[in-house]
């Protein structure tokens, strides 16, 4: 591809998210905020997380990060307390960081590509606070915020290489939330994937839903409407397209319902999920997933907070590659005897062939 882009991307029991989070009270517009535990020593660091719309048990980004946020309390013996607030539209993000700002949080994670702007002003304001943000990065970086990013065109290659392997149908389908470049990154790699599964193979499969060539696909609007998910995997379906990769949130969950109901009425339909293993998030439709595309987001975040707690913090941009173990594929589970071992063996090559650099991804590194 001929141009830079950041890189983007498990479901818990409400009762456990409930337990991590303790007391819900009103945020600004609305939007609601819990804390760590009452008891948290008062010296400890304060974690505080602006959720993006989608909610924080969005099966996707926003419960992976919190989830980093939970693991970093638990793993601090200093007693780390954490709370997050939810935006339920873009006019909240400003809101909801200004009032962490004067809560005196320790450090404050935004989520999200569309946060970029307002993480940025309100870091540029306050030199002396300490953010992390999932999905963007700045150039030049900011000294005061740690950029997670992570190069997904890098698994998303290796997802549409297994997807062109897999398909019966010879046509693979891919779609976005909203053309986002951390959705659109996930896409290409998906894209760039079989084609390269066509030029090694001398195959003709067929991606519907998006051209990393053109830039142009499918995107459902939003990350919330699992209808218009299941009714564009429906027209998928339709077109004869046999392995969907949604890269959309919970709109995704739609496209699962999708997938679930072909397989009830006889056709052989499966699917991947993204940034977190679905087996996990959305474990009812496990039987569906291939593997899904994942990249490490509970870990990069644990590690900006627990930084920021042990006075090791530093801005500047963390990538997540396959090389370090931040983006990669999740396990086959119920496929894993079904994937054939041959294809098994051309993953790892072609893994290996992506970091060493002897297999070139069209999209550069969001660098």
């Amino acid at each position: 591809m001929r141009r830079t882009v950041p890189a983007i991307a498990a479901f818990g029991a409400l009762a456990l998210l409930a337990a991590a989070c303790g007391n819900s009270t009103s945020g600004p517009s609305g939007s609601s905020s819990s804390s760590g535990s009452a008891s948290a020593a008062a010296a400890g660091l304060k974690g505080c997380m602006v959720i993006d719309t989608g909610g924080v048990d969005d099966r996707s980004f926003n419960q992976s990060s919190w989830e980093g946020m939970q693991q970093a309390k638990s793993a601090d013996q200093s007693g780390v307390s954490i709370r997050y607030l939810t935006s339920t539209s873009p006019s909240d993000y400003t809101p909801n960081i200004n009032a962490f700002i004067g809560q005196k949080c320790g450090i404050i994670v935004t989520i999200g590509f569309a946060m970029g702007t307002a993480t940025q002003t309100a870091a540029k304001a306050h030199p002396n606070s300490k953010f992390a943000i999932v999905d963007f990065n700045y150039t030049p970086p900011l000294k005061n915020v740690n950029s997670l990013i992570f190069n997904t065109v890098q698994d998303g290659f290796l997802g549409g290489y297994l997807a062109a392997g897999m398909t019966k149908t010879g046509k693979v389908a891919t779609f976005g939330g909203q053309k986002f470049p951390t959705v659109t990154i996930y896409m290409d790699g998906f894209w760039d994937g079989v084609q390269y599964y066509n030029q090694k193979h001398h195959k003709n499969v067929k991606v519907l839903g998006w051209s990393e060539k053109t830039q142009n696909g499918n995107f459902t609007g939003d990350f919330t409407n699992q209808t218009k998910g299941l009714t564009l995997t429906n027209t998928f379906i339709q077109e004869g397209a046999d392995i969907i990769f949604p890269v959309a949130g919970n709109v995704g969950l739609g496209a699962a319902k999708a997938v679930q109901t072909a397989d009830q009425q006889g056709h052989n339909v499966n699917m991947m999920w993204v940034d977190t293993d679905g087996c996990i998030s959305a474990a009812q439709y496990c039987k569906y997933f291939i593997t899904s595309v994942d990249k490490g987001i509970q870990t990069a975040v644990k590690t900006a907070v627990l930084g920021a707690a042990h006075g090791t913090f530093k801005g500047g941009n963390y990538i997540g590659t396959l090389a370090n173990g931040g983006v990669g594929l999740a396990p086959f589970h119920d496929f894993a005897s079904k994937v054939p071992a041959s294809l098994k063996s051309e993953l790892a090559t072609v893994k290996a062939g992506i970091e060493n650099g002897t297999i070139k991804t069209p999209t550069k590194s969001p660098v």
